[in-house]
């Protein structure tokens, strides 16, 4: 039996290519804007949320879409090369390329385009359809005493970020703290380790370039798009 979901909204930032995006949703603070669907645009299905500080966003994997699943996938963060049962990970590719995100509702706004909420520390390509939206309850989505099971021994040190200021300074100024940020977290394949191979991912406009060597990231080139 098939079953249909509908696109409540889309999500809109400054990730604009699938390279570079958090590997995890609260990793930065970076400002996203939901704008709902037409049929959605109603203020009254939004009625209490402002009294949550968190959500929950249930949304399409828009660019893992495959016709077959596989029942293993390669986790990136045991460096592409170990196999582990698709349900045990996060991969984009699954039976249904559903993702999940928690992330921190900044507000509630009417613009010209209805109803939008501003929120922060998705991990999420700009234009992904948006299936669900549902409040973070601190009391029950919340377990200090989880196990990461495999993940939680690859916890690794963040990356010390090297920007000159001349390249720095293209970006604008809010715009700058959550990009050091995405870049301390090395957003390279955990598999490839060259220290004279050169990155770039496009950022709110910009594209950033940059090398890593041994736990420095160092960014070689910011260009206007």
């Amino acid at each position: 039996m098939e079953h249909t979901i509908k696109v409540i909204a889309h999500i809109h930032n400054d990730f604009t290519t699938k390279f570079g995006i958090p590997r995890q949703s609260g990793l930065t603070d970076l400002e996203s804007i939901i704008v709902f669907e037409p049929e959605y645009q109603n203020a009254d299905a939004l009625r209490g949320i402002e009294g949550f500080s968190h959500l929950w966003l249930l949304w399409d994997f828009s660019l893992a879409h495959r016709k077959k699943w596989s029942p293993t996938v390669r986790p990136p963060r045991l460096g592409g090369n170990k196999r582990m049962g698709v349900f045990a990970t996060r991969s984009p590719f699954r039976p249904n390329p559903i993702g999940l995100s928690s992330v921190k509702l900044l507000g509630v706004e009417k613009t010209h385009k209805g109803m939008v909420l501003r929120v922060s520390g998705a991990d999420i390509l700009s234009g992904t359809p948006i299936y669900d939206i549902k409040p973070y309850l601190p009391y029950t989505d919340s377990h200090p005493d989880a196990k990461g099971g495999f993940a939680e021994d690859r916890q690794k040190d963040f990356l010390k970020v090297e920007i000159e200021n001349d390249l720095l300074n293209k970006i604008p100024k809010e715009k700058q703290a959550p990009l050091t940020e995405i870049l301390s977290e090395d957003p390279r394949p955990h598999y490839i380790d060259n220290p004279n191979r050169i990155y770039g991912f496009e950022f709110s406009g910009f594209e950033v370039k940059f090398r890593v060597n041994g736990d420095t990231l160092y960014v070689t080139d910011i260009i206007k798009k």
